[in-house]
């Protein structure tokens, strides 16, 4: 069966959510359910946090060591967001970074202080658009490597012909976003 794009987001989704339910709860199989920018909300976050837990960082103990570390994550996340989104505007489906930096942050930061949040979302905004309008050989190439991930990972958790498996590709999100985490240490 041949998806569209926006069904193969929402297709991942169901298959991530499922992923986390317990052996007594079903899945919702019903593709009409999702929403394409849910769906990219959820797996920017995924992702974010699958590639947290491989570059083997410690958010907590960087919200008080390195607090603006927080902000690389969520402009990770937002670069994600983008390149999960791109694609459906070809739909007519318009993402919304306002409210997507919005949800992103309050589902990685969950628990966090407003004040917080606001300094994040703010950060991590003046991070992505760094990133996303430079012009040096560095971020270009940064941005196309996490743009075919992105492809890459939606291609292995929907197509069984594909020649990856998701958990073949997760760590390259860690890998990606430790070069993230470096560029901006050392600014």
């Amino acid at each position: 069966m041949q998806y569209t794009y926006a069904q193969r987001l929402k297709l991942m989704h169901a298959l991530c959510l499922a992923s986390t339910l317990r052996d007594d709860e079903v899945p919702n199989t019903n593709l009409e359910a999702y929403d394409a920018l849910n769906a990219a909300d959820y797996l920017s976050c995924y992702v974010t946090f699958k590639a947290i837990q491989a570059a083997e960082r410690t958010p907590l103990i960087e919200r008080s060591e390195n607090f603006d570390m927080l902000s690389v994550y969520q402009a990770y996340a937002l670069l994600s967001y983008a390149f999960f989104t791109s694609p459906l505007k070809q739909d007519d489906i318009q993402p919304n970074f306002q409210t997507a930096q919005i949800t992103i942050a309050k589902t990685l930061f969950a628990g966090l202080p407003d004040a917080e949040l606001i300094e994040i979302i703010e950060s991590g905004l003046s991070k992505f658009q760094l990133i996303a309008d430079a012009d040096t050989m560095h971020w270009v190439e940064y941005r196309e490597n996490l743009d075919k991930l992105v492809v890459a990972f939606l291609i292995a958790g929907t197509d069984d012909e594909s020649p990856h498996a998701v958990q073949e590709v997760l760590p390259i999100f860690g890998q990606l976003l430790s070069q993230l985490c470096e560029a901006f240490e050392n600014i």
